[in-house]
């Protein structure tokens, strides 16, 4: 399935560099049936997500699997952005990570360097189920240094680093918590508030400053804000989650 990443990289990155809309969704659900309907409903990427939801690294392997049958690409969310998490999902098959709370390019720096093998990067190269565990590891190497990175913007003290952040080389994109930001400018959840629509509004504008795509996690499904956010400029965009699908469709009709 190494292969099939690889082409799905390059789809991506392809879209991105076009200015083409790159859209995913985001698994919070640990259960591969869960894995299977998201990658099979024709969205380019489905994340799984290891902050918020209660999936642990033992699952990855049968999670990724079964996106990868349906033909999108698998993206880890890690509980951290450090090392350890970025290296475990990459060997579970992984291709590519979306990093919290990014706050500064130092930061972002050393963590990319450990998602690469060399000579990229100083990740460690061994056999793993990314790579059939060494049966299909040559092929891998390529791919290996090139994982989707994608850096995700929460913190007001991100924004006041953000040129430093969109400077790094290697960052395919980066997508904004819309939660943790307003929640670290004292505003949680005010997304009409004057200061959160101007920060909103300055970190697009850099993003097109840089040449870097720009994403958001859109929780409600709503093809209204989906087309809104697409006219604004936001190119890797994720939409909804596992959870909100079923709640939102399974509802009793008759219920009040």
């Amino acid at each position: 399935m190494n292969y099939m990443r690889l082409q799905k990289l390059k789809q991506i990155r392809k879209k991105l560099s076009s200015g083409v809309v790159s859209l995913g969704t985001w698994q919070q659900i640990p259960h591969s049936s869960i894995s299977e309907l998201l990658s099979n409903s024709g969205y380019d990427w489905v994340a799984v997500d290891l902050e918020h939801g209660s999936i642990g690294i033992e699952k990855l392997p049968d999670l990724f699997r079964s996106i990868e049958l349906g033909g999108a690409l698998p993206l880890a969310r890690v509980l951290e952005s450090n090392a350890k998490n970025c290296k475990q999902s990459l060997d579970a098959g992984a291709g590519g990570i979306i990093l919290p709370m990014i706050e500064n390019g130092k930061q972002l720096e050393d963590i990319m360097n450990n998602c690469f093998w060399p000579p990229r990067g100083n990740r460690g190269v061994g056999f793993s189920r990314a790579n059939l565990f060494g049966k299909k590891f040559d092929s891998y190497i390529k791919e290996a240094q090139s994982p989707l990175i994608v850096a995700q913007i929460e913190h007001i003290r991100a924004i006041e680093n953000l040129d430093d952040i969109l400077q790094v080389e290697g960052l395919d994109a980066i997508i904004t918590g819309p939660y943790d930001l307003s929640a670290s400018m004292g505003i949680t959840a005010e997304f009409e508030n004057k200061e959160f629509i101007k920060v909103m509004k300055l970190i697009i504008s850099k993003c097109k400053e840089y040449k870097i795509p720009c994403g958001e996690h859109i929780v409600e499904p709503n093809p209204d804000k989906l087309n809104m956010r697409i006219k604004q400029g936001y190119r890797f965009i994720a939409y909804s989650t596992d959870a909100i699908f079923l709640y939102q469709n399974s509802l009793n009709p008759l219920s009040k």
